[in-house]
């Protein structure tokens, strides 16, 4: 309550406060036949009792018509409910305030929709009256924790362990590689500059300016669409490190997270455990594992190698050719027909990937098409492998290794939800796991042109010292540097240990990933004027503080997101500038026919 006029919050009256004046501001959260209202603020909620006497008539009219959300100021004496009125719900449930003097600071006109979590409303109608939205207690306490999560990191890095918070450009130039990034016209005229996708190139310039310790809050901003975890426009824990190895980041980061963790949501242990790349892959199809139930991918390709099935031989015949399954537990009491026709379809168009089923019966028997072509002894060895039991369905699939596993990956993350949807309790969601991924390849080829090679992570991360002779060799057998910190199934934060070396930064950037290397002349240049060796990461805050509060969207933790397509809906952006406004950026839009027509009417 310091430098403001009220004497307490909505939130803070207990029994303890009785007999006591006190002066409330806060929003018409409910008012009863004149009788009493519930007034709301940031803290919490404070029953007010409407005086009924003559002598407070003009209170009793003020408090009785004030519509809903309007903003008041009450002064009044702190009462005991009377016995048998109390509300355990509400923290302040044992006492009430008896209003005295009264004023409608705003009166509110009618609501687009009701102030409370558990009324549905549109996203989009939430999105255009983003401030109304923002009176909610969810998101109140969503924001608010995220405040608490950043101070306290704060606090962890510059305090106890010396990091420098560094504010780096915004507006800078294009990055090679990597997303798309938004263009901002100059004066001069075609040139532009670049919203940076991260602060990487500035970090690195700062550690060969030998600040040692380098941390920021950072915006960051990528051109792409947005889906629930991506916003235009987002914000990062960056950090940058000298002299240090990929174990002295992990155990910062570690111990990051357990500073500042919410306590509230439990603790976590440390240290986290690690998985390399294809370890991740092999077991569950994805480089981010959500490791909170298992139903992980089986390798059965020595149980079915002696059979004679034509698509299995196919499989194996391939140089990383292989069998594989995942075990749905209980499937066949869970999931019907046509969940499991879904899922097979699913599998066919994202990755062109046949599925076979097979099913343990309550005799122990095999339900399949594939049973007729195996022996006892083949049947015996997949129930062993899989760990079956009675009434598990089995999801099947063959070919090329990478293909394989990235079906199944996906169809066990999708059988999870139908399992859950039917009622079978499979992932904690108060339980946080936390995975390192490690060893990532270094390149990976090109989804448009896979003869050519691009960074896996970014060009600027460091292959790993065992696979260092190979990167002038053979560069897609290189591993990388590079690390991933995954929390249930969502990657929430990656890095690398840099290339420090202008000779081998050059060398990757013109002959390996065929880049012009004088748009980073400068950092390659740097790099020449005894750089050390770092390392880095930046922590994805929107993602890490969406699923600590177990958020649907990061949207629902940014107190001012874009709309699913990247719009500003409440301030209606991105929008029209006129002709006279574009004239010193030497900039000329072209419109598209049917644009045309449609500013024509």
């Amino acid at each position: 309550n310091s430098f403001v006029t009220r004497t307490n919050t909505c939130g803070e009256l207990r029994s303890a406060h009785a007999g006591q004046k006190v002066t409330l501001y806060g929003w018409v959260q409910y008012q009863r036949q004149g009788l009493f209202l519930v007034l709301r603020d940031f803290q919490g909620l404070t029953q007010v009792i409407i005086p009924q006497d003559e002598a407070h008539s003009h209170v009793k009219e003020l408090l009785s018509n004030a519509p809903l959300e309007s903003v008041l100021r009450v002064t009044g004496t702190v009462s005991p409910r009377p016995l048998g009125q109390e509300n355990p719900k509400m923290p302040t449930g044992d006492i009430e305030v008896k209003a005295e003097t009264a004023e409608i600071l705003n009166s509110c006109k009618k609501l687009p929709f009701e102030i409370k979590d558990f009324i549905k409303k549109s996203e989009a109608l939430r999105m255009q009256y983003r401030y109304l939205d923002l009176r909610s207690p969810r998101l109140q306490s969503s924001l608010r924790l995220r405040s608490r999560v950043v101070m306290r990191m704060r606090e962890y890095l510059c305090n106890l362990h010396g990091f420098v918070d560094v504010e780096t450009p915004t507006l800078f130039k294009r990055t090679p590689g990597g997303a798309k990034e938004f263009l901002v016209p100059s004066r001069e005229a075609g040139k532009f500059y670049s919203l940076p996708q991260s602060p990487q190139q500035f970090k690195q310039l700062l550690m060969v300016g030998g600040l040692d310790r380098y941390f920021q809050v950072a915006r960051c901003y990528r051109d792409e669409g947005s889906r629930p975890d991506r916003q235009p426009e987002f914000t990062q824990i960056d950090i940058e490190m000298s002299f240090v190895d990929q174990a002295g980041i992990q155990r910062l980061i570690e111990g990051l997270l357990q500073h500042s963790w919410p306590e509230e949501r439990g603790s976590i242990m440390t240290p986290f455990p690690s998985m390399t790349y294809e370890e991740a892959l092999a077991e569950y199809g994805t480089d981010k594992p959500d490791t909170r139930f298992g139903m992980k991918i089986v390798d059965i390709s020595d149980a079915l190698r002696g059979s004679n099935i034509d698509f299995v031989q196919n499989a194996l015949s391939y140089p990383r050719g292989s069998i594989r399954a995942i075990c749905i537990p209980q499937g066949v009491r869970y999931l019907t027909n046509k969940d499991l026709e879904s899922l097979k379809e699913s599998a066919k168009s994202q990755f062109n990937q046949d599925i076979m089923e097979i099913i343990l019966r309550p005799d122990g028997s095999l339900k399949s098409l594939l049973t007729k072509f195996l022996g006892e002894k083949e049947k015996s060895e997949l129930i062993q492998a899989l760990n079956m039991q009675e009434d598990d369905v089995v999801l099947l699939a063959a070919g090329e290794h990478k293909q394989v596993c990235s079906a199944l990956g996906a169809l066990r993350l999708l059988s999870a939800n139908l399992l859950e949807a039917a009622g079978l309790a499979l992932r904690d969601p108060t339980a946080f796991h936390f995975l390192w991924v490690v060893d990532f390849p270094l390149f990976l080829p090109k989804a448009e042109n896979p003869t050519e090679l691009e960074s896996a992570h970014h060009p600027f991360t460091a292959p790993h010292p065992s696979d260092a002779s190979l990167l002038y060799s053979d560069p897609t057998k290189v591993r990388s540097q590079h690390y991933d910190l995954v929390l249930n199934g969502s990657e929430v934060g990656g890095g690398s240990i840099r290339i420090h070396s202008a000779e081998q930064q050059r060398f990757v950037l013109e002959k390996v990933l065929k880049e012009d290397s004088e748009v980073l002349s400068h950092l390659i240049e740097a790099l020449e004027f005894g750089a050390p060796p770092h390392g880095g990461i930046a922590l994805g805050l929107d993602r890490l503080i969406s699923l600590i509060v177990d958020a649907p969207s990061i949207r629902d933790v940014i107190a001012f997101p874009k709309s699913f397509r990247g719009r500003d809906l409440m301030g209606n952006a991105p929008d029209y500038v006129t002709p006279e406004e574009l004239e010193p950026y030497h900039i000329q839009v072209s419109w598209p026919l049917e644009e045309k027509e449609a500013k024509k009417n």
